[in-house]
């Protein structure tokens, strides 16, 4: 498989969305898409970025866009899902989101003021507004991104932005249908399936200790003994 058709999670979504979700959960583990200087060029380039190389400081960059996303994000949605919030385990130090939402705002106002504007062109004799193609610096990628990012956030999609409640799920989505409640047919499932064995567990936990109190042998000892 080439670098160009590494699959990732939910790619129909929104291009910010689809930063938010290069964290993602398996088995209830946390999984980040995002660990090293390759996986950050490789997702920009399967995004449609012709990035040539990204440093070490660079994937800062990125990862603190993406915190910055995830910070708003949640602030949109209500999100209250702790493990979103973090990667690592237990560990308090290792944070995928900033506390303050003014500060995210911030980081995503410095990327989207850097990117490059469209300007009117003459094309076989039509004006046209031409827009300028994907960027191939970081620079360039994260201003694209945050920009993107800025749309999404104060627009008409705002309102259908939605944390996926599915069980230990942490990715977003932007919902495209009033009656999609999960990012996907396979959290769905998985919601259904606990909501089921919750249900099933509340029904038979009554008769279970009516049973144990009327038929469960006496284990106090005999008064013969």
């Amino acid at each position: 498989m080439s670098t160009l058709e590494r699959p990732y999670v939910l790619p129909g979504e929104p291009l910010p969305v689809r930063l938010l979700n290069t964290l993602w959960a398996e088995r209830g583990d946390l999984r980040d898409d995002l660990t090293t200087p390759t996986d950050a060029l490789t997702w920009l380039r399967t995004n449609g970025f012709p990035t040539k190389s990204v440093a070490p400081s660079e994937l800062d960059a990125v990862v603190e866009l993406r915190a910055a996303l995830r910070t708003v994000a949640g602030h949109l949605t209500g999100d209250d899902r702790v493990s979103a919030l973090r990667v690592g385990g237990d560990d308090p130090s290792v944070v995928t989101a900033a506390d303050d939402v003014a500060a995210a705002l911030v980081v995503i106002d410095e990327h989207s003021a850097l990117a490059p504007t469209g300007h009117l062109a003459l094309v076989d004799g039509q004006v046209q507004w031409s827009t300028p193609p994907p960027g191939s610096t970081i620079e360039d990628a994260l201003a694209v991104i945050a920009a993107a990012a800025a749309v999404l956030f104060t627009g008409p999609d705002a309102s259908r932005l939605r944390a996926c409640h599915g069980p230990r799920c942490v990715l977003y989505f932007v919902q495209d249908h009033s009656r999609r409640q999960w990012c996907s047919l396979a959290c769905g499932n998985r919601a259904r399936a606990a909501r089921h064995y919750r249900r099933h567990q509340d029904e038979t936990a009554p008769r279970s200790r009516g049973k144990r109190t009327s038929e469960q042998p006496s284990t106090a000892p005999h008064p013969l003994r």
